[in-house]
């Protein structure tokens, strides 16, 4: 019966796993580090996709600006698990479905923010839970 040594062994493991729990780590980032609660918005436009992946799903519209410019922004959203719990599925926005999204711009002003709310035109309430706050997460 041949044993390895248990430093070895625990080398071995810590060796495995230490980049695995480092990637997740890494991924994730504070709503503060990258958007300005001091700075929020609201633009309507048109879907133009749903990115349903991890850690933070992803709203892209497509807005009408003054000067007739289509300009494309991108919202974070909360993770799919936490959507899915809230009873939001990848499928309840289409391509060219018109959206009024509420959020706090990222801090470099552009058309990057984080979404806290998304409303179809009948006033129906897609995403963001009233009386609940979605920079929680």
């Amino acid at each position: 019966m041949n044993k390895r040594p248990l430093p070895a062994t625990l080398a071995a493991a810590v060796i495995v796993v230490a980049p695995l729990i480092s990637t997740g780590a890494a991924a994730h980032h504070s709503f503060a580090s990258e958007f300005d609660i001091n700075q929020p918005f609201e633009v309507s436009g048109a879907v133009r996709e749903v990115i349903w992946m991890n850690p933070h799903a992803r709203l892209h519209i497509d807005v009408e600006e003054a000067n007739g410019e289509i300009v494309t922004y991108d919202f974070e959203l909360l993770s799919p698990n936490i959507l899915t719990r809230d009873g939001w599925s990848r499928n309840d926005l289409q391509p060219g479905d018109p959206v009024t999204v509420t959020g706090h711009r990222a801090r470099d002003r552009s058309n990057v923010g984080r979404a806290t709310g998304v409303i179809r035109p009948n006033g129906e309430r897609v995403f963001g839970r009233a009386g609940g706050s979605a920079i929680d997460n």
